[in-house]
């Protein structure tokens, strides 16, 4: 095989109450990617829109995941990669992981599909950490195996796919700055006992509203303790968008990820089209810039289309 075309979806990263362990796959935005074997060693990137980021090889999530699959698969090709972003970097669901995601899934087909999903986790996440600073892989879990997923560990990686019903998330991007290194240094160092005890039950019972199809459980368990306290004031309007959303039929939901991205889940689509109403109310008036996206959380993660 030759050349490969992938999609991968944008994901949203910690669920409220699971930092750095929940995440789910989106329908929409995603990525695009083609991925060319070459006889020529060595790895070119091209983009394919208009974020101006950077095609070195060494710098870029996917070039970084191109060259640890293989050095890894020990062969003597190179690879050229094309990428059309649709998942603005920086909004907080998951463009970094979508290009390291892309890489794995379309180079693992070149290399007729020789690493399992959780090696793709374990590869993708040597992009992730040069986009982050740090090895978390509640982005690329979900972005390899679609729908809702645990990361039980990262060292070694151990990579749970939970059940879940049917769900939309609406999603409201503001067009502002929230760098992830900045939002992970106010995070507290320290958290009391009976603060970890709560968030700790609010994870169980929502991975247990997931499984049973309990969509009041799943309701009561987004609340986070720990996390979205102190970077709340990093996030216009959080708490707005919340209040304006419950109002209008949604289950829950947070800051996606370090955020500026907001999410909030709901059962319908119906629903979640009256959530994204509630939150153009509430953002056309502040003056700031923002996107709005309606998605079904997709039980698919990225998938080549087409093959050569």
């Amino acid at each position: 095989m030759q050349e490969v075309r992938v999609i991968t979806p944008a994901t949203v990263a910690n669920v409220v109450c699971g930092f750095d362990c929940l995440g789910f796959a989106l329908s929409e935005p995603f990525d695009e990617m083609l991925v060319r074997r070459t006889a020529e060693p060595g790895i070119r990137i091209t983009h394919n829109d208009e974020f101006n980021l950077t095609t070195d090889p060494r710098q870029n999530m996917a070039g970084v995941v191109a060259a640890a699959m293989l050095e890894r698969a020990d062969v003597d090709f190179g690879v050229e990669i094309e990428i059309t972003k649709h998942i603005m970097p920086g909004s907080g669901i998951g463009s970094s992981s979508a290009s390291a995601v892309g890489t794995a899934v379309g180079m693992n087909r070149l290399l007729d599909d020789r690493f399992s999903q959780l090696e793709l986790v374990d590869l993708a996440l040597e992009g992730e950490t040069l986009a982050s600073g740090s090895r978390h892989a509640d982005n690329v879990a979900p972005g390899v195996y679609g729908g809702f997923t645990l990361v039980r560990s990262v060292d070694p990686v151990d990579i749970v796919g939970l059940e879940h019903p049917p769900l939309w998330a609406t999603i409201i991007h503001p067009q502002v700055e929230v760098k992830t290194a900045e939002a992970r240094s106010i995070l507290p160092a320290q958290v009391p006992l009976k603060t970890a005890i709560r968030q700790w039950s609010n994870v169980g019972s929502l991975v247990a509203g997931l499984a049973a199809g309990d969509y009041g459980l799943i309701s009561r368990s987004m609340e986070d303790l720990i996390v979205e306290p102190v970077r709340r004031s990093l996030i216009p309007h959080l708490d707005e968008i919340k209040s304006a959303s419950m109002a209008a039929g949604s289950l829950g939901g947070g800051i996606s990820g370090s955020g500026p991205s907001m999410f909030m889940l709901s059962e319908t689509e119906v629903t979640a089209r009256s959530v994204e109403k509630a939150m153009h109310s509430v953002y056309r008036q502040t003056g700031i810039k923002y996107k709005t996206y309606v998605s079904a959380v997709c039980r698919d993660g990225a998938r080549v289309l087409d093959a050569a």
